[in-house]
Parts: C-alpha cells; sequence; structure tokens
C-alpha cells in the first residue's frame, strides 16, 4: 500500500492512511491567491487532534503552527492515561478564548478492532490499565484475557470498526461541546511519521515507525521529500520489535509499556556477551524495509521466559537491548541506502531507546538524525492533527525549535496557590542567581517556569534540578523524592558549549529534545557523576544559543557554567514516582509538602516548607 501526502495531492479526507480508500486531488494552496476565500477559511480553521488510548492526548493547530499539545495525564493526575481527553480538550479551548464550536476539523488516531472493542467497552481497558500499573492483582482469567488482547491487536481495521469508532468518538466530542464537524480517522502508524517527517526540518529523509502495534502493524518506512511523505513498507503486527520488548519489560515484572527505559538500563550492567551467543538474534531478520520474526507474539513469550530461567536478569536485559540495536540499526541502514538520503526521522515508543537512536545517530551513512519528542502513543494526537493539516492545506513543515506546548500560569494564579498552602515565600529579584546559589551548595530544588513541556522528558519547565557532580545528591533524589531503582540514570541539562567540550561524539549533531544518548569524555566524568550512567553516556537536553528554553533555564546554565566551569545541571522530571508531570502551581506546591524538598521556584518566587 502506497500512501501519499503532499502539498499538492493528498487522501480523501473522510480516512488518511488506510488501504482501499479512494485518493483526489485537492486545491493547489500555493498557487490559490491570500485572499481567495477558500484558502482564508482553510488556513484559518482549527484543527484538533485526539488520542483516545495509552496516554490519552489533545492538539491543536492551525496553519503551520502548534498552537497547543496536552496529554490528559497533566490534568486527570493518572499517569499514560488512557481516557478521552476532555480535560485537554477543555484546557485547550479555554487558554485559545475559542468555544467548542470554533473546531470544525477533527482527527482520531487509529482504528483496528482491538482499539474499537476497547472504545466500545471503556471498563475492558481500564481493567487492563489497573492490572499494568500495579492498581490491582491480576485474576484467574488475566493470562487468558493477555493472550486474547495480543490477538485481536493484530486484526486490522475494516469498514465497520472506522464506522463504529466514528459513533462512538462523536459521542465523546458531542459531550465536549462540539458541533458542525467534520471528523477524519487516521492511520495509527501515519501519525507516528507525519510528526517525524514535519517536524525534523528535513527537506529529504528516511522516516521510519517501530512500536508494539497500531492498526495492526508494528512499523513503517517512508520516504519524505519536497513535502510529499510516501510510504513505502510496512511490518506486521506480528513481527512487533516493541511487543518482543514489552515481554521482557513484563517478564522481569516491570510495567510493560512504561517501564522499558529500565530494561535499558539494567542491560548496561551485564557483562557483554558475543552476538554468536545471544539465540535472541535468530528470532529475528531484516529484509531489505521490513522485518520478518520467527515465532508468534504469544511463541515469543514463552521463548523469553525459558530464557529468563537461564539467565540473570541484568544478562537477559542486555540479550534483548542487544537484539533491538542490531535489528533496528540494520533496518535504517536499509532505508538510509535504498533511499538514497543521509537524514533519517523516527517515531514510534522504540525509539524512546536512547541507546539505540545514538547508533543510529553515529552510522556513516546518517548525517541527521531527528526523533519525534513525544515518540510513543502519547504524541499520536499531535500526529493525526498534522496529517489532516496536510491533506486540507498543505502544511508540510513546522518551526520546531521548541516545544512547550502546555499550559502556562500567571504570576498572580502562583502567588495565589502558594498564599492557599500558606508556604513562606519571597519574591526574588535574581531568581536565577539565588537557585544557582542554592544548586551549588547541594541543595535540591523543584522548578516550574512558562509553559509546560510536550512529552515525556523535562526540559526546564516542569523539572526537579540539582548539581550535577556529586553522588549523595543522586542518592538522595532516588531515596526521598523519585524512588526509581538504583541503576537508572538521571539526565543533565547542558549548554552546547559545554556538549561540544565533554562529549566524544557529539560531532555536531546537537539534541535539544533529550532524545539521544551521547558519551562523556573520561575527564570530565567526576564534574557530572550525577547524571551519567555506568557505561559513561548520558541523555542531555543541549541548548545552543538559539534554542528555546522555559523562561530563565537557559540563563541559570549559564550560571552554573559561571560557578563550576560547566554549563550543566541535573534536570529530571518534576513529578514523583509513578505520577504524571506536574502541571500546575498547586501540583508543585503538593510535590514540595510530599517530598520535602529543599526549595520551589514558581516564576520570581522562591518556596519553602515551613519550618
Amino acid at each position: 500500500m502506497m500512501v501519499r501526502i503532499s502539498k499538492q495531492t493528498g487522501l480523501q479526507p473522510e480516512d488518511l492512511g488506510y488501504p482501499g480508500d479512494s485518493y483526489q486531488n485537492l486545491p493547489d494552496m500555493n498557487r490559490i491567491k491570500a485572499d481567495h476565500p477558500l484558502k482564508k477559511s482553510m488556513s484559518e480553521e482549527y484543527i484538533l487532534g485526539i488520542w483516545d488510548g495509552h496516554d490519552s492526548g489533545a492538539a491543536i493547530v492551525r496553519s503551520n503552527e502548534i498552537l497547543y499539545a496536552l496529554n490528559e495525564e497533566r490534568l486527570s493526575r493518572r499517569k499514560l492515561e488512557i481516557g478521552f481527553p476532555k480535560l485537554a480538550i477543555a484546557a485547550m479551548l479555554d487558554r485559545l478564548k475559542l468555544t467548542p464550536e470554533s473546531i470544525s476539523q477533527v482527527a482520531v488516531s487509529t482504528s483496528d478492532f482491538a482499539k474499537t472493542l476497547t472504545r466500545f467497552f471503556p471498563s475492558m481497558k481500564e481493567e487492563y490499565y489497573k492490572i499494568r500499573r500495579r492498581k490491582k492483582r491480576p485474576g484467574l482469567l488475566t493470562p487468558i484475557k493477555k493472550r486474547v488482547k495480543y490477538t485481536l491487536t493484530e486484526w486490522p481495521p475494516t469498514g465497520i470498526s472506522r464506522n463504529l469508532t466514528r459513533r462512538l468518538v462523536r459521542k465523546e466530542l458531542d459531550k465536549c461541546g462540539l458541533k458542525n464537524y467534520e471528523l477524519h480517522i487516521v492511520d495509527h502508524h501515519l501519525c507516528h511519521a507525519t510528526g517525524a517527517a514535519y517536524c525534523s526540518g528535513f527537506e529529504k529523509a528516511a522516516v521510519i515507525t517501530l512500536d508494539g502495534i497500531g492498526d495492526a502493524i508494528s512499523g513503517s518506512v517512508s520516504r519524505f521529500e519536497d513535502g510529499q511523505l510516501e510510504r513505502l513498507s510496512t511490518i506486521s503486527g506480528k513481527e512487533s520489535l516493541g511487543i518482543f520488548f514489552e515481554h521482557v519489560t513484563n517478564l522481569m515484572n516491570m510495567r510493560e509499556l512504561e517501564d522499558e527505559g529500565k530494561v535499558m538500563a539494567l542491560s548496561t550492567y551485564a557483562y557483554p556477551l558475543p552476538d554468536d551467543q545471544n539465540p535472541m538474534l535468530d528470532w529475528f531478520q531484516v529484509d531489505g524495509l521490513t522485518l520478518h520474526a520467527r515465532y508468534g507474539s504469544q511463541r515469543t513469550y514463552q521463548q523469553l521466559k525459558e530464557l529468563l530461567w537461564q539467565f540473570p536478569s541484568e544478562q537477559f536485559a542486555y540479550m534483548a537491548q542487544r537484539t533491538l540495536e542490531v535489528k533496528v540499526v540494520e533496518l535504517v541502514r536499509n532505508a538510509v541506502r535504498q533511499l538514497k538520503t543521509e537524514c533519517v526521522a523516527l517515531a514510534g515508543g522504540i525509539f524512546a531507546n536512547i541507546q539505540v537512536n545514538r547508533l543510529i545517530r553515529l552510522l556513516p551513512e546518517v548525517k541527521g538524525c531527528f526523533v519525534f519528542p513525544h515518540m510513543g502513543d502519547g504524541g499520536l494526537a499531535l500526529g493525526a492533527a498534522l496529517s489532516l493539516n496536510a491533506v486540507r492545506n498543505g502544511v508540510t513543515s513546522y518551526p520546531f525549535k521548541q516545544i512547550y506546548f502546555g499550559l502556562d500560569f500567571t504570576d498572580e494564579e502562583m502567588e495565589a496557590a502558594i498564599r492557599e498552602f500558606g508556604f513562606p515565600y519571597t519574591r526574588e529579584a535574581d531568581i536565577v542567581k539565588t537557585v544557582g546559589e542554592l544548586a551549588d551548595s547541594g541543595s535540591i530544588g523543584l522548578w516550574l517556569q512558562g509553559r509546560m513541556e510536550f512529552g515525556p522528558r523535562a526540559l526546564g519547565a516542569r523539572s526537579i534540578i540539582a548539581h550535577p557532580g556529586r553522588e549523595k545528591i543522586k542518592d538522595d533524589l532516588n531515596l526521598r523524592l523519585k524512588r526509581r531503582v538504583w541503576y537508572q540514570p538521571f539526565c543533565p541539562s547542558m549548554l552546547q558549549s559545554t556538549a561540544e567540550r565533554i562529549f566524544y561524539d557529539f560531532h555536531g549533531q546537537s539534541d535539544p529534545f533529550m532524545t539521544n544518548a551521547y558519551l562523556v569524555k573520561e575527564e570530565f566524568r567526576d564534574q557530572v557523576r550525577g547524571v551519567i550512567a555506568i557505561d559513561g553516556t548520558c541523555r542531555p537536553q543541549i541548548v545552543s544559543e538559539d534554542t528555546p528554553t522555559s523562561p530563565k533555564f537557559k540563563e541559570l546554565l549559564k550560571e552554573m557554567e559561571s560557578r563550576t566551569g560547566l554549563g550543566v545541571i541535573l534536570n529530571t522530571s518534576f513529578n514523583l514516582h509513578g505520577e504524571p508531570l506536574v502541571c500546575s502551581p498547586s501540583d508543585a506546591l503538593r510535590t514540595l509538602r510530599e517530598t520535602k524538598a529543599d526549595y520551589l521556584v514558581l516564576g520570581d518566587f522562591l518556596v519553602r516548607l515551613p519550618v
């Protein structure tokens, strides 16, 4: 199946990216005069993208501007929320001062049988959510239900499932007050691909998506050139590397769809096993631009279970991580060579794996590597909106130097929240200098500034910050605040000038979104001991002079540079373990009270707990 979305030609708007759908020529928006009613109406329309599955969310775009992108968990306060994003939709409309009737175009992702079934029976996904997140004990039938779930996800969308999806999604949108809107369904991996392609800044790239499964496939390879996205191949859900890694995570008594990063971190503690002694590598074969698996999902699970019995946990994690690295890199290398490009744009949950991303970035064939910052399913809502905007308005490129697409709060709202909690506070004349002194002295602080980040990474808007070079601080963070496993490292934010000095493998490849790993030179490791893994790598947010950041965060990095000689600070997500990132000042103050952190910064306000 070939999917094309370009400035001149788009898909039938009703459904985007599904086999059998018709194509039509849309108006060439570049050739219509600016005052033409059609171009004016389309360029000014608000497009709402929604995703109502794992890590649900919503996004609003207009013309070539991403106005808001917000995940429901930040408002519902349930990590990786699965419910319909009604709170996110209401919050975005409120901030934009729009009525629900202002939205005339809506795009929703995914209409396979399994997803449609959970829309019809929400209790099914609620039960799975509670069991997966250890909120409910599994019952006797849970293993059977799990096998059925994986089987059903391999069933592709049909006309019946799409029609039922329209009916069920319209029912929810009507509750949100929307009226007289057109509803479009967008293929799961097309959402991933458009996010990666249109936000990459590349004129030509190989676009690769890899995840567990969505709309019955687990990956795709596309060509992006001159604004046109052309799908060249798909990977069946039965051949899924993502489900393979989910099984590994689950068998290690971790939460699938959430703790895969722990598997990656634990793998660095294993004694490396030669590839010819790793049986998992034989389970997958890359064939050009696609992938074949020896076993189906259920058989893979059983094979993994037998291997785990034979090997220590860290060795088991290493074998799985190495399998992911070898197979994904081989697929990427094939795509780059066949498409004759030096750039890759990546999306899908597998590309949350920063060690895989690092190997791709360092391939000699690759000169540009962009990972969509909300690479997992939480980014589908924005991808859906971008897909529809390409069809209707021919927009296939977005300014994407920053991703602060969430909510922000005024000084008045912040001060009112502080007073409601009754905590002592001061308004600092130079909050950056004050925080620099506190961080340099060894204090651990909570930091809320400006609009919230889009995606899972803290990028200086909702962050916990500390000195990057002290082992005790890292231990205190784990024990007092984050309560994470001991082997999972924290991350840094740093100035690009510092990155150029301390990384072996910077090579001019900057990453402002914390999606890649870099190797720290030995002579600098003591100075950043709190933010590197045992193998010497870290996952940095790299801030250049022209990188937009949240208010005052770049200045804070410069303040740290003046104090320590390196423009680096420990920066981890502002949340308790198992909770979403904080959104509001009230969330932040509640976290201060529960963690007893040394201080909290809200804008220019410095807040402490009562003595």
